[in-house]
């Protein structure tokens, strides 16, 4: 059985100017060839969609960023849950989901990837799922990395961001592998 493919946040949000400079610009035309690569082999397909409680976020239930984006977007019988936290483990039935279906190993994708991704893929890992990172269909963004906690708060990199939340999930969490590998069977 082909591993359930879960993409979490692929959000219209996500194209706010608020989130600042982002790394991997092709993370979503690479997550889009696993969906259409999933969809073709008629594999299990889990979207996974942020519900922001906080005011003026562009991810909330009520804004236009709510919505997935369009090549990202559910289609027929795919199953949707929504989070209003990190994991896409808490408050969604997910969990329960992949365990009815036995779908014992997942690929995820998503953004951004130190917050829903890295959390998500954590907590799948810690639960005993057996996690294939598709690290080139993810990304980080600028807008709030910062080092705010001392006195003088610094930016930082979104793509040093995304690599050190690679790493910090590769090998203990989930392998991270890429798209191209993932495609050609080789995960």
């Amino acid at each position: 059985m082909a591993r359930a493919l879960i993409l979490i946040d692929f959000q219209k949000g996500f194209d706010a100017p608020q989130w600042g400079a982002r790394n991997n610009p092709a993370a979503e035309t690479n997550a889009a060839r696993l969906l259409s690569h999933w969809r073709t082999i008629k594999a299990p397909v889990i979207h996974i969609r942020h519900a922001s409680r906080a005011a003026g976020s562009p991810l909330a239930k009520a804004s236009a960023g709510f919505a997935f984006m369009d090549a990202l977007a559910p289609i027929g019988d795919e199953v949707v849950f929504e989070k209003s936290v990190n994991s896409a483990f808490i408050g969604t039935g997910l969990e329960e989901h992949l365990r009815r279906r036995g779908h014992d190993g997942l690929i995820i994708a998503g953004l951004t990837t130190p917050h829903c991704v890295s959390t998500s893929t954590r907590m799948a890992g810690n639960l005993g799922f057996d996690v294939i990172l598709a690290h080139d269909a993810c990304a980080a963004f600028a807008g709030n990395m910062q080092m705010d906690w001392s006195d003088n708060p610094m930016p930082i990199d979104p793509e040093l961001s995304h690599q050190i939340a690679i790493a910090h999930l590769h090998g203990e969490f989930a392998q991270a592998v890429s798209c191209a590998a993932i495609l050609r069977g080789q995960s």
